[in-house]
């Protein structure tokens, strides 16, 4: 740690890197994608050699589902409001119905607000697109009360992965 100390570096516990793989998108195994979720529905295309001739394991229910379309999507939520906590388990509610319930929520501190990850499902049981999600008003229910969220279809921090790349002005 001495030898950082002139860049900043410091520790930092496993609740930092949870509120970071939030921000930044990064999916957590458990939380944001269980057995019973696809890497389409979980926004993990990108992971599956879906365009190459290569064979895997589910490859043809991938390929069904992408024709198809999906019904149910993970989506990124934060809170508008920068006070309130979220802990998970809070109902997601497009247009005043609930969709479907938060599975992870982080306090998100290069955003100043709470973030959350849930899959939401269409009332009526249609697919859900990127036209459905995003033409709606969104609330987090939080202790009883709907409070307005921001529905973010790519990850808040750093969404065109410019930092990834060491690229760091215009942010």
């Amino acid at each position: 740690m001495d030898v950082g100390k002139s860049w900043g570096i410091t520790n930092a516990g496993f609740r930092a890197i949870d509120s970071l793989s939030c921000e930044k998108g990064y999916r957590h195994w458990h939380g944001d994608v269980r057995p019973d979720d696809t890497p389409l529905e979980a926004g993990l295309a990108f992971t599956c050699k879906l365009n190459t001739q290569t064979n895997f394991k589910g490859r043809a229910a991938l390929e069904c589902q992408r024709k198809e379309g999906i019904s149910k999507k993970l989506v990124t939520l934060t809170l508008e409001d920068g006070s309130r906590p979220l802990w998970g388990l809070e109902a997601i509610v497009r247009d005043g119905e609930v969709l479907g319930y938060v599975r992870r929520a982080e306090y998100a501190f290069s955003l100043g607000r709470a973030i959350a990850y849930g899959y939401v499902r269409r009332p009526e049981g249609g697919r859900v697109t990127k036209e459905f999600l995003s033409s709606g008003t969104w609330q987090l229910e939080v202790m009883g009360k709907r409070l307005p969220a921001s529905l973010h279809l790519k990850p808040p921090f750093d969404p065109q992965n410019l930092r990834v790349k060491g690229i760091y002005g215009g942010q």
